[in-house]
């Protein structure tokens, strides 16, 4: 009776706020039309903006358009419906990372917070008692934020490339059947999260001497009840190694040996001072050299595993952590596996790999075939002596909405990159916290959002010009008395 009255009052409570978010936005509602021109190219619809992924970064861009009266647009992912972004697939956190207060989807609007949506599906007082927002009502609430705006998202839509077609952006996609569909636009908006300009990173010592069976990346599905009884070890400094080796020892893993490079574990996360709105919003205004400098440091620092999350690595006696030992080869002796480390070598069972991304635009396929004419830090900004650093300089650098720019101005594709628009882990170094980091989405998508109507406002100037010019909407109707 009680699981019956609490489903009872969750569920008039999220109809109850959506009553609320209806009337928010109709209250904020202003201007109240479309200003966009509908294109069409050969009987075929032209899309404003297509923007790739519908995670968090990808729903609240299209929020965001809206907001700004852009509605000619579509959301593009690849997964099913609910499966988007990392949330319920290889996140292996308990809670988000963010403090609770955290907003960012709801660009500003009460009735869309996380506040607003846990309160209502849970009560006042759960929020009170609340410490950090679980991830799976992360990924709930951001499926009850895409359902109560109506965002326009096709699922089961695997981005494959994009290229040139007479001023516009011709994008092909595969579902899951193999079927192909293709669209034209003229704006591509990249929101596909943290790995959206490489791919994740196995060390090449690991890859070619073990078998595929014998190891998985944090980033993959893993079978933990297939760990139980066994000898985990785990490479990677960052909160995904710590997160991995506590899912398995949860499991049932008979031990788990975590192996860092570091001589100490990190312990200052950068994420927490950076949550602060001079950085938010203004990082992407400095001069090349300060935000080298700012994000040299946030890269070095590394973001340490919160201490929730290394307690709950640390409640396990079978648990050891083994600091400046990182691993340098790998070989199989019959069904077990050998780490070398500058320790001596170690023996496992199975072994999970932490070591974050490559960022190389070569790498993803949707983006391989202009890699080659995207410019990067290293192409654009020659740090000072002793101030290099290879990671950084091999990210994109991008425009102020977060474009892509040619590394050669005359290179044929340079227009294609301009409508190009690369909101994902990969913008860090030049627009800060931006989409796939919840803490500064509310003033990276703001940023993307006024970028892209900018443009379009801009390339349809003549068009608008056109229309004031045929305007003829009389204010003034009669010039005799009023009625009495």
């Amino acid at each position: 009776m009680a699981a019956d009255s609490h489903t009872a009052t969750e569920t008039g409570g999220l109809a109850v706020l959506n009553d609320a978010v209806r009337r928010d936005l109709e209250v904020i509602d202003y201007p109240r039309h479309d200003w966009t021109p509908r294109l069409v190219r050969d009987g075929e619809p032209v899309l404003d903006v297509a923007i790739i992924g519908a995670g968090q970064g990808g729903l609240a861009t299209g929020f965001g358009l809206r907001r700004g009266n852009v509605t000619n647009i579509r959301i593009f992912d690849r997964a099913p419906r609910g499966g988007e972004g990392p949330w319920i697939t290889f996140a292996r956190m308990i809670t988000l990372r963010t403090p609770k207060y955290v907003t960012g989807p709801d660009l500003g609007v009460p009735s869309l917070t996380p506040r607003a949506w846990y309160s209502a599906r849970y009560g006042a007082q759960a929020w009170a008692e609340l410490d950090k927002i679980p991830r799976q009502d992360w990924q709930a609430y951001l499926d009850w934020y895409r359902d109560s705006l109506a965002l326009p998202v096709e699922n089961d839509r695997s981005f494959e490339r994009v290229e040139p077609e007479d001023g516009l952006l011709r994008l092909t996609f595969r579902d899951s059947a193999g079927r192909e569909y293709r669209h034209l636009a003229r704006k591509l908006v990249l929101a596909t999260g943290i790995d959206g300009n490489g791919a994740w990173h196995v060390p090449d010592f690991i890859r070619q001497a073990l078998p595929r069976g014998a190891y998985a990346h944090t980033s993959e599905r893993i079978d933990f009840a297939a760990l139980r009884g066994k000898r985990i070890g785990v490479l990677g400094a960052g909160a995904s190694a710590f997160d991995n080796a506590a899912t398995a020892l949860e499991s049932g893993a008979a031990s788990v040996a975590l192996c860092l490079r570091r001589r100490v574990i990190p312990s200052v996360n950068p994420y927490r001072w950076m949550e602060n709105t001079g950085f938010l919003a203004h990082f992407p205004s400095l001069p090349d050299t300060l935000r080298w400098r700012f994000m040299r440091h946030i890269y070095d620092l590394n973001q340490p595993p919160p201490q929730d999350t290394f307690w709950r690595c640390r409640r396990h006696p079978t648990f050891s952590y083994h600091t400046g030992c990182g691993w340098t080869g790998a070989r199989m002796d019959g069904e077990e596996i050998v780490m070398r480390t500058p320790d001596g070598e170690m023996r496992f069972d199975f072994v999970i790999i932490g070591t974050g991304f490559a960022t190389d635009l070569a790498r993803r396929p949707e983006t391989a075939s202009f890699a080659g004419s995207v410019a990067l830090w290293q192409d654009r900004f020659t740090p000072p002596a002793g101030e290099e650093n290879a990671l950084l300089a091999a990210h994109p650098y991008l425009g102020d909405a977060y474009q892509f720019l040619p590394r050669d101005p005359a290179d044929p594709l340079a227009p294609m990159l301009a409508a190009i628009h690369n909101f994902t882990f990969g913008a860090t170094p030049s627009m800060g916290l931006s989409g796939a980091s919840i803490s500064g989405m509310r003033f990276g998508v703001e940023r993307l959002a006024r970028g892209l109507g900018r443009d379009l406002f801009v390339a349809d100037g003549a068009w608008h010009l056109e229309s004031l010019l045929n305007y003829a909407t009389p204010e003034l109707v009669s010039l005799d008395p009023p009625d009495a």
